[in-house]
């Protein structure tokens, strides 16, 4: 913001109340300290409108000496678009001057200014507006009063607009915008009376950030300007942008205010270095085309191009010249609309040759001058030739293509004639409330001649219509409408003509929110592949990936980072890698989950079909022993020593070789508890067996010295089977409190490895299966001992040497299990418990009935009573 020309800081000073002399007066006298000569229009009414607009775009300003009082700077080069949209306010106060329905019996006038396009004297013509330019004015004892003009439509620039409005902020006047649009302005606390018909830069931004997340572009540089307008847009950039939003920014770069070609040259050099394929400007065209200029230097193509509002329509850069690099450039614009009747009122303007400003020239008569291109002096006769041509006034202007008559593109133009209705909405709302029942202190209502401004503040607030065009039209809370543009698209034609068209809107209302409608047939994509480009900082992480944000670089850049075992994730772009259930695990790809594999030592596989044969051997060769055994239970070498035993040991041998089968499959219920139990009470039996026949032995040879018959008495038949049933009953015994307490379980075990179930047998107690085993252990040793001690006997009598060995191999068998069960994992350890069960079988199965076979089928010479009872020593 540059600093002022004159005294304009003092302006808010204008007005000087004096008390009357004398004390019975009510009324005192203000008076005007300075008057401002301002180009202007006016109409008068009962109801006084003001409006700022820009008929001239330049202005030349006076060298300040602080000796005496500045002068108003001169303004020059007129502005046909500014000029159009003050008629366009003109037009529609005369339109609601004709509706009978809206604001009937109440005329409205106007007061309208040119602004110049310059902060000082906009400044100058709202205090004039607000003020009024009588020299004095009598006011109520409080110095309060009706102002010159109930609300203003204007002004054109947002940073005009923010010193404006915060002065008239601060005695409600309000104040409703057609072309500012910095989102900044949406502060109530500041611009508490601040209006605007046009969006905000933050909806604009949201347009755009609509159109990247749209075509996927993720990656976008960002060139803004260094005024309000540029920066309040950067800051609703980066608060918006991001995962969320759908995307980041890859540069963000303020164009020079000034033309410092060495700052531009750094920007675009910035720009042909990016990967970014998508550009962002937010900026004014005379900044656009200072670094539209540089990128044709540099050559730099092959980018996609999103204007601003602020030079979507700029028709300097729509040329040959820029179209190879601009062409296909998609902008935001403000909403078209259509107003009936305005050409026909434009086509009444004639040249007001008695009314001159202080230079000869009102502004009626500068567009005439514009349009023809001729030249008069003030006085009605002085016409003078210019250009071959001579203005008397009379000129047919229907037949002059002239822009002012445009009215086929009208933006800024439909924001003027929705401002202006909305302040005859609200004063027709005002007018229309009942006595009694007004919104104000006590049920009041406000009145035409003591209207306060901040009454219709209230009332435009409220403010709800549809313009002819079909746009509905209200203010939020903030003071901005409901928000709409148009996206247009920079065509580039093969004759090297140019013409921008609209490809689709974006709007908010109030039901359906944010809306975004594009035609994508009718885009003109200036790249070889008439394709939309791509525009990432990554590419997107495919399912079985996470993204991982690369340290010191904006969020849209990452790494794909596959995801750990166990995880998974099935969608693009993935956050987080989601864990897969218990039963499940991840796929090679890691993009789904499968079931877990299951281990358990099956029938199926070699292991468990080995196993289950030698198994089902082991039990066939029992039986063919028993067979053997009751096919020769005559013989002698079958009835010593108690055949009834050796029988019971072969049954409980082959109940020894069918428990190992519970083992293999997958675990069940009843698998796991019947299958200790089954170990345990048949190797009790077996070592039971064996243990009464180590001790019949001992007997009988104890029995044969003198004075040991009473011994035998104990060794009975009964006894034996007594002895026998008595240490099973104890292993069946601990087997029943061991499953009623702690009962083995299946388990689905994942400890050995993370992608495999594990089917096994949780032993439920590790006390119970301690001493099932202990006892098994504690009856092998007895035997062996007592075995061991009769292993001297004659041999014809004595067993006690194949007893000694068979336990010997079963308890080295069971003592090398105790390390191998419990370092093998999942159903290896079963393995190792259906190996060990076997092993001890066939052990005590070949050294307790191996010899007796041999002798029953090859040796039968030496199964007679006279060999066993004889006393010789076999070698």
């Amino acid at each position: 913001m540059r600093v002022f020309s004159d005294n304009t800081l003092l302006l808010p000073m204008l007005y000087c109340c004096f008390s009357s002399a004398m004390s019975s007066s009510l009324y005192s006298s203000c008076q005007l300290q300075g008057q401002f000569n301002l180009n202007g229009m006016h109409k008068t009414g009962d109801v006084i409108l003001g409006g700022l607009f820009a008929n001239n775009l330049f202005s030349v300003d006076f060298d300040l000496t602080f000796t005496s009082e500045p002068q108003l700077p001169t303004c020059y080069s007129f502005d046909i678009t500014g000029f159009r949209q003050a008629q366009t306010m003109a037009f529609a106060i005369d339109e609601i001057n004709r509706n009978s329905k809206l604001l009937p019996n109440v005329t409205l006038g106007y007061s309208l200014y040119d602004n110049c396009n310059q902060l000082g004297i906009a400044f100058h013509a709202s205090l004039s507006l607000v003020s009024g330019q009588e020299e004095e004015v009598t006011l109520e004892e409080n110095c309060i009063g009706t102002p010159p003009v109930h609300g203003i439509v204007g002004d054109s620039s947002s940073t005009r607009s923010i010193a404006i409005s915060s002065l008239l902020g601060l005695y409600r006047v309000p104040m409703v915008s057609y072309y500012a649009t910095c989102s900044c302005l949406s502060d109530r606390q500041k611009f508490p009376s601040f209006f605007r018909t046009i969006p905000s830069d933050a909806f604009q931004v949201n347009a755009m950030i609509q159109i990247l997340k749209h075509f996927g572009w993720t990656w976008a540089g960002l060139l803004i300007s260094d005024d309000d307008y540029g920066v309040h847009a950067a800051r609703s950039f980066h608060s918006d942008l991001g995962p969320a939003g759908g995307g980041c920014l890859a540069y963000t770069e303020i164009l020079p205010w000034g033309d410092d070609p060495a700052e531009i040259r750094r920007i675009v050099d910035v720009m042909r270095k990016s990967t970014a394929r998508v550009v962002i400007v937010f900026a004014h065209n005379s900044r656009t085309i200072n670094l539209m200029q540089e990128v044709v230097r540099q050559n730099v193509t092959g980018l996609q191009w999103i204007a601003s509002e602020a030079w979507t329509l700029a028709d300097v850069l729509q040329t040959p010249h820029f179209m190879p690099y601009l062409g296909g450039t998609l902008g935001i614009a403000i909403r078209r609309g259509e107003i009936p009747g305005l050409r026909d009122f434009l086509l009444q303007i004639r040249p007001d040759l008695h009314h001159g400003s202080a230079d000869g020239k009102s502004v009626v008569n500068q567009f005439w001058e514009h349009t023809f291109q001729c030249r008069f002096a003030p006085a009605p006769a002085s016409w003078v030739e210019a250009g071959g041509e001579l203005c008397t006034g009379q000129e047919v202007i229907e037949n002059v293509e002239t822009e002012l008559l445009d009215v086929s593109d009208l933006r800024p133009e439909y924001n003027v004639y929705k401002a202006v209705y909305a302040l005859a909405y609200a004063l027709d709302d005002m007018l229309h409330c009942e006595p009694g029942r007004g919104p104000f202190s006590n049920n009041t209502c406000a009145h035409l001649q003591r209207l306060e401004p901040w009454q219709l503040v209230y009332y435009l607030g409220k403010v709800n219509f549809t313009t002819t065009f079909g746009d509905q039209v209200s203010f939020d809370e903030n003071g901005d409408s409901l928000p709409i543009y148009d996206i247009m698209n920079w065509v580039w034609l093969p004759d090297g003509r140019t013409k921008v068209q609209r490809v689709g809107e974006v709007k908010r209302s109030a039901f359906k929110g944010e809306e975004l409608t594009l035609d994508e047939d009718k885009i003109f994509w200036n790249f070889e592949s008439k394709q939309p480009p791509r525009s990432v900082c990554s590419e997107s992480c495919p399912p079985g990936t996470r993204m991982a944000r690369k340290k010191g670089e904006p969020e849209c850049c990452f790494d794909c980072v596959p995801c750990s075992e166990g995880k998974i994730s099935n969608k693009t772009d993935s956050m987080e890698c989601t864990s897969c259930p218990e039963d499940f695990w991840s796929s090679p790809q890691r993009d789904h989950c499968v079931p877990k594999k299951t281990e358990f030592l099956s029938y199926h596989e070699p292991l468990g079909i080995c196993l289950t044969t030698t198994s089902l051997l082991g039990t066939f060769i029992c039986v063919l022993v028993l067979g053997i055994f009751i096919h020769h239970h005559s013989t002698p070498i079958v009835r010593a020593n108690n055949s009834e035993l050796s029988f019971l040991l072969l049954v409980s041998l082959k109940l020894c070789f069918l428990c190992s089968l519970l083992f293999i499959g997958r675990p069940r219920l009843w698998t796991c508890q019947l299958r200790h139990a089954a170990f345990g009470i048949s190797f009790v039996l077996c070592v039971s067996c064996i243990l009464v026949k180590t001790m019949v032995v001992l007997a009988v040879f104890r029995a044969s010295k003198p004075g040991g018959e009473s011994s035998l008495k104990w060794f009975g038949a009964v006894q034996q089977r007594g002895t026998v049933l008595v240490l099973t009953s104890i292993q069946a015994a601990i087997c029943t409190v061991w499953l009623v307490s702690a009962s083995p379980v299946p388990h689905k075990n994942t400890q050995y490895q993370s992608d495999k179930i594990v089917y096994e047998c949780e032993v439920g107690s590790t006390v119970g299966f301690a001493v099932l085993l202990g006892y098994i252990g504690l009856l092998a040793v007895l035997s062996c001992l007592l075995a061991f001690l009769a292993k001297n006997l004659p041999d014809s009598f004595n067993e006690a040497k194949h007893i000694t060995f068979s336990m010997l191999i079963f308890c080295a068998v069971w003592v090398a299990f105790v390390p191998a069960y419990i370092s093998s994992p999942g159903k290896y350890a079963d393995a190792v418990e259906v190996f060990a069960i076997l092993a001890s079988s066939f052990g005590l199965l070949v050294a307790l009935f191996g010899p007796k076979c041999y002798i029953i089928l090859l040796r039968p010479e030496r199964n007679t009573k006279k060999a066993i009872m004889g006393r010789c020593t076999t070698k």
